[in-house]
């Protein structure tokens, strides 16, 4: 563990190999403990040896005894009884427990502890009022004897009033390093109540004590002062949403620690049981408030006359209506009462909010770590215009992934800045592009320094994680751009990436969380230093240079300015389009608040739908309560389903599913680790650091599934297979592979069937293969190679054309001129791909007049005013996916005419003037065209 004045720094990453490795499955091994206890009594019997069987059951009894004990139930004591069964082979009684185990636990957890388990279940008052009563686990960390005097845990349970909604059972732990384990492992665990002299060491440290924590080296720690200090920090990391409670014996007259704060309260042991009961169900259930959709519910309930413009409200329009019968059936009534266009009764409005939506959102910026957050209810693709808007004038400059979603680039439309565009690196074998390194952001600033035009740039616009699941190390390109540009502002669309909040090692590589601690960074009194020692090894390093050295932002000049949007319906339980904005910006009061206000009216309805609201709402709650336990679980599905398919010989010869090693170059990641399957395979520290450090790593949860050897593109596997034959539904697909997200909404019973979806499809191609001809054969080679080696290079962003360019040297262009010079039929025509190869390749300059976006994934090839380039047009007659937003296969490409170009030229478009004080479009003469433009 730590020594002395040692903190553990890197603790959230190493809860990886704790919570993510499928071979920690508790739920598994019990299900393999019943199936075994089963096995046994049948053997039993018949008769014959139960050697074999009774060795295996008390295997699986050892592997769940080294974790059990951090569980209410079975726990430690069950698993006790258990072994006594099988030493007597009392095999009936065994398998009848074991299985009235599995099935409790699956459906109860650590809440059957409140049920007697020997009498029937059907006559359990108990069990019926365990599924309308909130049941939580508290962890207590306490070595007093259960039985003496002044045991709080017996005091805490005298004050349980059975007729409360909340109940709570303490699970006991004995040590520090207990208390990190439970609460690294049982994601029912909702507060803790940590003694301050409660012992370091574990009387039986279990293996993963040793991965989770370190060595136990016998080292004897002689100063204790901090381990209660250390204990609180660690549970903070690894579960930020728990309560925490400190437990002393100290005066309060006695000098105390500074970091008091990472304990929500402090009690005294000896007088303070009843506040501290009542402090612990209060913060269950300011966790579990939901203030709208509480009110949004209880408004559902209350009789109301409505004389207001919303029909549909309360109901009658429908349930009255002969012709709407249908549609009331199918939703239910509670849908209707709920609606409304009033904002009385605590219902609180979005354009204005002060009540229940403003506390709403509050709560949902702690469960986030953000200063701020904003609920929308017209999808993060509104999130991201509101944002761009707030952030960005006409004139300045905006370094933008191409391949972020096209809402932001209709957003740079909308606000007039000037995006310079950043090439992510490409994954040619796959048609597929990763991110944007570090070191093309950073020599891009550098190179608008050289320039002159640093002072322009506004905000670096970011997609993490990306569709495909590689993630970005936000705090390190922070801080390194920073160091360039200290004032820039980030926006990270974190459309994909809402859930990661909910688990330590996704949770650091947020925006939100790298914001925290870059400014904790920033501010502490040891970075000063740190920053002067970097600042004299740069001495004599040409700041051109600056792009290949690691870089440290100025603490005296640094603003971290960080906004994220999340689609919170794409990962959480929120209904389509509800999505959040988080706001961590050390200048958003002073210079951003009342512009970000305008430019949420904007693009905000006057008529928010309520159940949205009440969603985002119930989505906070569900991360607070459950996220750890639900995330975790979709890690350990995802981890299971590669290693099957890598397993399986058969699925094997026909798909692979890509790794960290295909999607994420060597240059950006620890050379030590190259899949996921060292997971399984004991690489476990390995992973750890590269989640700590990698400059990329991929997000297991994304499977990315190589179909290249079928011959069959993605759109067709999509189309023709996994959706008409087996209704599976995807997002994403390339020219060779298709992709599969687990949520929280993919269950155990969803993964097996698409292992034997896979697994058929698979013997349907082998014996396919087998069967067929030279001919058919030679057919099939030739597909596959046309999927995997004769593919269109994927094409960069190839320039603004110099009409639409501030000045001939620049790379960013005026993009929204482009946008609106192109509205006038007469000045746009429609070229097919084949025709505009052959002009192309005749020294023809042709210009998109409008965005170009391929969907999914819904990002654009080509955006007006862009120069159309051959590898663009090879790549869009590859192109597998059949939307294609902008584009009309029938008319072909939207372009600007050679005359509209002209007069554009003619009237001296690309010129700039000041306006205001920053850079505008100069107006042109005024022609029919020109007056189109709006500068």
């Amino acid at each position: 563990m730590w020594r002395d004045g040692e903190r553990p720094k890197r603790l959230s990453v190493s809860a990886l190999a704790a919570v993510a490795n499928p071979s920690y499955s508790r739920i598994d091994t019990w299900n393999l403990l019943d199936d075994a206890c089963r096995q046994l009594a049948d053997v039993t019997r018949a008769g014959l040896d139960t050697t074999h069987e009774a060795a295996r059951v008390r295997r699986l009894l050892d592997r769940l005894g080294t974790y059990e004990r951090y569980w209410l139930y079975p726990g430690a004591a069950r698993l006790a009884a258990f072994r006594g069964y099988v030493a007597e082979l009392a095999t009936v009684r065994l398998t009848e427990e074991v299985s009235l185990a599995v099935r409790l636990l699956s459906e109860y957890g650590d809440g059957t502890v409140l049920f007697d388990t020997s009498a029937p279940l059907a006559d359990q008052e108990l069990v019926a009022r365990a599924r309308h009563q909130q049941f939580y686990t508290v962890l207590l960390g306490d070595d007093s004897p259960p039985d003496s005097p002044e045991s709080l845990a017996e005091s805490l349970r005298a004050l349980r009033d059975p007729s409360d909604d909340v109940r709570f059972e303490l699970l006991i732990v004995a040590s520090i390093e207990d208390a990190i384990t439970a609460v690294a492992l049982n994601g029912e665990i909702q507060a803790a109540i940590i003694r301050h002299d409660l012992p370091l060491r574990s009387r039986d440290r279990v293996p993963l004590m040793t991965t989770l924590l370190g060595i136990n080296d016998g080292v004897v720690v002689a100063d204790r002062t901090h381990d209660w200090i250390e204990c609180g920090e660690w549970i903070r990391q690894l579960r930020p949403h728990i309560d925490r409670y400190l437990l002393t014996d100290e005066s309060i007259a006695a000098e105390t620690e500074d970091e008091l704060d990472i304990y929500d309260r402090t009690f005294y042991r000896l007088n303070d049981v009843t506040d501290l009961y009542s402090t612990v169900l209060a913060g269950i259930r300011s966790r579990f408030a939901t203030p709208f959709f509480d009110a949004l519910r209880t408004y559902a309930a209350a009789p109301v006359g409505q004389f207001h413009a919303l029909p549909v409200a309360r109901g009658a329009s429908i349930f009255n209506s002969k012709s709407l019968q249908d549609m009331g059936e199918f939703y239910g009534r509670n849908i209707f009462m709920a609606e409304t266009s009033s904002t009385s009764g605590g219902l609180d409005s979005l354009l204005d909010p002060h009540g229940t939506i403003r506390a709403a959102m509050d709560k949902a910026a702690e469960t986030w770590r953000a200063d701020h957050t904003y609920f929308v209810t017209n999808g993060t693709s509104t999130a991201n215009k509101i944002v761009v808007q707030a952030l960005t004038r006409p004139g300045d400059i905006v370094l933008i992934d191409r391949n972020c979603h096209k809402s932001h680039h209709y957003g740079l439309v909308l606000a007039g800045a000037y995006p310079l565009y950043l090439d992510a690196y490409p994954l040619e074998p796959f048609a597929i592009y990763g991110a944007v390194s570090l070191r093309t952001i950073k020599k891009v600033l550098l190179d608008l320094e050289a320039a002159g035009q640093l002072d322009r740039v506004r905000m670096l616009l970011l997609t993490n994680c990306t569709f495909d699941g590689i993630v970005y190390h936000p705090q390190r390109v922070m801080e390194e751009v920073l160091a360039i540009k200290p004032d820039i502002c980030f926006l990270w669309d974190e459309a994909w990436y809402a859930f990661a909040t909910a688990v330590p090692w996704a949770r650091q590589r947020t925006a939100m969380v790298a914001a925290e601690h870059l400014e904790a960074r920033l501010s502490s009194p040891g970075y000063v230093e740190e920053y002067r020692r970097w600042r004299a090894s740069m001495r004599g390093v040409d700041r051109a240079e600056w792009s290949d050295h690691r870089l440290l932002p100025d603490p005296e000049r640094t603003r971290v300015r960080v906004y994220a949007t999340h689609s919170t319906h794409k990962s959480l339980s929120a209904l389509r389009q509800a999505s959040m904005i988080h706001v961590r910006d050390q200048d958003f009061e002073a210079r951003v608040r009342e512009a970000f206000g305008e430019a949420f009216l904007t693009h905000t309805s006057t008529s928010p739908n309520q159940q949205l609201l009440a969603s985002l709402d119930l989505a906070r709650r569900q991360v607070d309560i459950e996220g750890f336990q639900l995330v975790r679980h979709v890690y350990d599905m995802a981890l299971v389903f590669r290693h099957r398919v890598r397993k399986d010989r058969l699925i094997g010869r026909w798909f692979r599913i890509l790794d960290e090693d295909d999607l994420v170059p060597d240059e950006f990641r620890s050379a030590a680790v190259s899949s996921y399957q060292q997971v399984r395979l004991g690489g476990l520290a390995e992973w750890n650091e590269a989640w700590r450090s990698d400059e990329f790593v991929l997000d297991p949860t994304r499977v990315t599934l190589f179909i290249g050897k079928t011959g069959m593109n993605g759109y067709e596997f999509r189309e023709q297979i996994l959706m008409d034959r087996f209704g599976i539904q995807i997002n994403k697909t390339s020219i060779n592979s298709v992709l599969l997200i687990f949520t929280i909404g993919v269950t155990w019973s969803s993964v097996r069937y698409l292992l034997d979806v896979l697994r058929r499809v698979a013997t349907d191609f082998e014996r396919s293969h087998n069967a067929a001809g030279a001919a058919d054969r030679a057919l099939r080679r030739r597909r596959v190679d046309e999927i995997t080696k004769d593919l269109p290079a994927l094409p960069d962003f190839s320039e603004f054309d110099s009409v639409f360019r501030p000045d001939e040297a620049s790379a960013f262009g005026d993009m929204r001129s482009a946008f609106y010079a192109g509205y006038e039929e007469s000045d746009r025509e429609h070229v097919l791909l084949g025709d505009a190869g052959r002009r192309i390749a005749k020294g023809k300059t042709l210009v998109s007049t409008t965005f170009v976006v391929p969907y999914p994934p819904g990002f654009p090839v080509l955006v007006p005013g862009q120069v159309i380039s051959r590898e663009i047009l090879y790549f869009l007659a590859e192109l597998d996916v059949k939307e294609i937003h902008g584009y009309n296969p029938d008319l072909g490409l939207s372009v600007f005419t050679e005359d509209a170009l002209a007069r554009l030229v003619a009237a001296g478009h690309a010129g700039a003037v000041a306006i205001g004080g920053a850079p505008q479009v100069a107006p042109a003469p005024a022609t029919e065209i020109e007056d189109r433009v709006v500068h």
